[in-house]
C-alpha cells in the first residue's frame, strides 16, 4: 500500500473510476431500469451492459479495453517523472518488467491461485492481459521514437489481420470462417499451447496470440497521454481536446470500415476492435479532459476519481472481500418492502454505495494500492 498519492491527470483518474463503476455495480443499476420501466431505450441499455456473443460490439465490451488504454495514457507522465529522477534506462525498464509480471500474478490470483491447483487453475486473465500488453508497450515506446512507434502499432493490427484471415485453425472444421469460433488461428494456438482451464469453450478470452493485438491498444493510449502531455505554446489545451476528439472519430470510422474484413470481436480482440475500442477511448479521454482540466469543472466528478485512485483495489476486493454481504445486510429491509420489480435496483444501489465507502475511507487516509 501507498501512502502517498501521485500527480496524475483529474480527468484521468475520474475516467478510470467512470470505466471501472460499470463493473462495481453499475451496470446491474442501469440493467435494472428496464425491470423499473421497460420500453425500447431501458431494454436496449440492459443489452449493452452485456458482452457481444462473439462479432459485434455492446457498451460493455469496451470497459477492458479502455481500462488498458487509461493505463497507456498514464504511462509519458510515470516516465517523465522517472527521467526527472535521474533514473536509467535500465531500472526504468526493471519497473516496466517488474509491473507487468505483478499484473500477471495478481491475475492468477484473482483466478483462485492461491488454491494450488495447477492443472485446472486459469493462468490467463484480464490483469495478466493489462501486465501483458502494457508491458510490452511500454518497453516499445521507451525504446523507440515516435515514427517506429507508429509503425509498431500499424505492423501489429495488419499483421494479426493477414494471419487469422490467411491461416485458419489446422482442426478447424470443414466450412468453418477464420474467424469463427472453432476456425480462428488465435484459438488453436490456445488450444495446443495453453495449459489449466480456459473461460471460453474453444479458446480463452485472454489467450495467448490475441493478447499481442492488446499490444496496439496500450500503445495507442500512450499516443493519447504523449499529446496531452506535449508542452507546446501552438496547441491550446481546448484544441488538444479537439484533435484528441477527432483522432478517436477517426479510429472509430477506420475499425468500422476494417469491420467489414475483420469483425470487431472482443474475444479475437481483432485489428478492427482495436481500432474502434481505440477511437472510443481518444474520444472519452478528450470528453473527460475538456470538462475535467480544460473547463476546470471538477466537483461532478468526485465520485469516479476516488474509485479511479483505486482501481486494482476494488477490482480485487470484489474477488475477495464479501461486498455482497455487507450489502445485503444494509439493503434487506428495504428489499422487503419495495415492488419486486424494484429489488435488483436497490441491491445494486446498496452494493455500490458499500464499494464506494470503502474506497472513500481509502481515499481519505490516503491508502492506494501501487502497483
Amino acid at each position: 500500500m501507498e501512502q502517498k498519492k501521485s500527480n496524475r491527470l483529474h480527468s484521468l483518474d475520474a475516467l478510470r473510476g467512470f470505466d471501472m463503476f460499470f463493473i462495481m455495480g453499475g451496470a446491474g443499476l442501469l440493467s435494472g431500469l428496464s425491470q423499473i420501466w421497460s420500453n425500447p431505450v431501458t431494454d436496449w441499455i440492459a443489452i449493452q451492459m452485456q458482452h457481444a456473443e462473439w462479432d459485434g460490439f455492446q457498451h460493455h465490451d469496451i470497459i477492458f479495453p479502455l481500462f488498458l488504454f487509461i493505463a497507456g495514457i498514464s504511462f509519458p507522465f510515470s516516465l517523465a517523472n522517472k527521467l526527472a529522477k535521474n533514473e536509467t534506462k535500465f531500472q526504468i525498464q526493471k519497473d516496466i518488467f517488474r509491473r507487468g509480471i505483478i499484473l500477471f500474478l495478481l491475475g492468477i490470483l484473482y483466478n483462485n491461485g492461491l488454491n494450488f491447483d495447477f492443472p485446472h487453475m486459469r493462468y490467463m486473465s484480464v490483469l495478466g492481459r493489462i501486465g501483458l500488453a502494457w508491458m510490452f508497450g511500454a518497453l516499445i515506446y521507451t525504446n523507440f521514437k515516435q515514427r517506429a512507434r507508429l509503425i509498431w502499432i500499424a505492423t501489429i493490427l495488419v499483421g494479426y489481420y493477414l494471419l487469422l484471415a490467411f491461416v485458419p485453425a489446422p482442426d478447424a472444421p470443414a466450412g468453418a470462417s477464420n474467424f469463427s469460433p472453432q476456425g480462428n488461428f488465435a484459438g488453436w494456438i490456445d488450444r495446443i499451447l495453453l495449459f489449466g482451464t480456459w473461460a471460453g469453450k474453444y479458446q480463452d478470452p485472454e489467450g495467448i496470440l490475441s493478447t499481442i493485438p492488446a499490444i496496439a491498444t496500450a500503445l495507442l493510449g500512450m499516443q493519447a497521454g504523449r499529446f496531452i502531455k506535449w508542452e507546446t505554446d501552438k496547441v491550446t489545451p481546448a484544441k488538444k481536446a479537439l484533435y484528441l476528439l477527432l483522432i478517436g472519430i477517426a479510429l472509430v470510422i477506420v475499425g468500422q470500415l476494417w469491420g467489414e474484413l475483420m469483425p470487431i470481436n472482443k474475444k479475437l480482440w481483432s485489428s478492427s476492435f482495436v481500432c474502434f475500442v481505440g477511437g472510443l477511448g481518444f474520444i472519452h479521454i478528450a470528453l473527460f479532459y475538456y470538462v475535467i482540466d480544460v473547463l476546470n469543472f471538477k466537483k461532478w466528478s468526485f465520485f469516479f476519481t476516488v474509485i479511479g485512485m483505486n482501481s486494482i483495489t476494488i477490482y480485487l476486493a470484489q474477488r475477495i472481500i464479501g461486498f455482497t454481504k455487507a450489502s445485503e445486510f444494509f439493503s434487506k429491509g428495504f428489499i422487503a418492502i419495495v415492488p419486486d420489480y424494484l429489488t435488483g435496483f436497490v441491491s445494486s444501489i446498496f452494493y455500490i454505495g458499500v464499494c464506494w465507502y470503502f474506497l472513500y475511507f481509502l481515499y481519505k487516509h490516503k491508502i492506494f494500492l501501487k502497483v
